[in-house]
């Protein structure tokens, strides 16, 4: 399976996918200095074009926190292939909790492709069926 990509910085390391794990790591294309409280969108200086029928899903590394004290802000990043235009640049959304600094190239977020959902239809009944397990936080109580 091929994914085309154009980068957007000729100083951005190029991703490679390691031969341990899943997830592709994914590198800041600038410089960035955010103040405690502070939201910016980093860039991640790559544009991509995912095969038909999937999509990217971006998140922290695990270490990101740790590091430089951000948090991606919607959590999870879904980018579909119909992102994939020159100048559809990727991006990670994040909130600063402290001061901090990301250079260029820090490995900030990683991303995997997966298959699309399929297309569904929703069917409204009276009853499901299933055996009721308590509602919203009840998995593993008694």
């Amino acid at each position: 399976m091929k994914i085309h990509i154009k980068y957007h910085n000729p100083a951005l390391e190029h991703i490679e996918k390691l031969k341990v794990g899943d997830w592709i790591d994914l590198r800041a294309a600038e410089t960035v200095t955010l103040r405690a409280g502070e939201y910016r969108i980093i860039s991640l200086g790559v544009s991509m074009r995912l095969p038909d029928g999937y999509e990217a899903h971006i998140v922290p590394r695990s270490s990101t926190f740790k590091k430089w004290g951000i948090i991606q802000v919607n959590h999870m990043g879904v980018i579909d292939n119909s992102y994939s235009g020159d100048n559809d640049i990727w991006g990670m959304p994040v909130l600063a909790m402290r001061d901090t600094v990301i250079s260029l190239n820090d490995r900030i977020c990683q991303f995997r492709i997966m298959e699309r959902m399929p297309a569904v239809e929703f069917v409204e009944v009276e009853q499901l069926g299933g055996p009721d397990r308590g509602g919203f936080g009840s998995t593993g109580s008694r």
